[in-house]
């Protein structure tokens, strides 16, 4: 019950709840630039500040339209998929 409760108080307040989000990200790809030793880094694109934050952020959005084209392109099936036979069909 409480969670449901946290999950209305967070949906009331979305404004702030994205505005925090959006400051956790920026605070991360910060302290990556500043704190992270890229000398031990094995290539070139790994010295740049940002760039894990920017690849996960890809790789998870390429997996998001990857899955959705894949289950729009014949896994997901309509859900009176086995009612469409009439009575009288043979069953198969």
């Amino acid at each position: 019950m409480k969670l449901i409760q946290l999950i209305e108080y967070l949906r009331c307040r979305l404004k702030h709840v994205i505005r925090i989000c959006l400051a956790v990200l920026l605070s991360l790809v910060v302290l990556d630039a500043v704190f992270v030793d890229k000398q031990e880094a094995h290539t070139l694109p790994e010295r740049w500040w940002g760039f894990w934050a920017a690849f996960g952020f890809l790789g998870c959005l390429s997996i998001i339209f990857v899955s959705k084209w894949f289950g729009h392109a014949g896994i997901m099936v309509r859900e009176d998929y086995y009612e469409d036979r009439s009575p009288e069909d043979p069953k198969p």
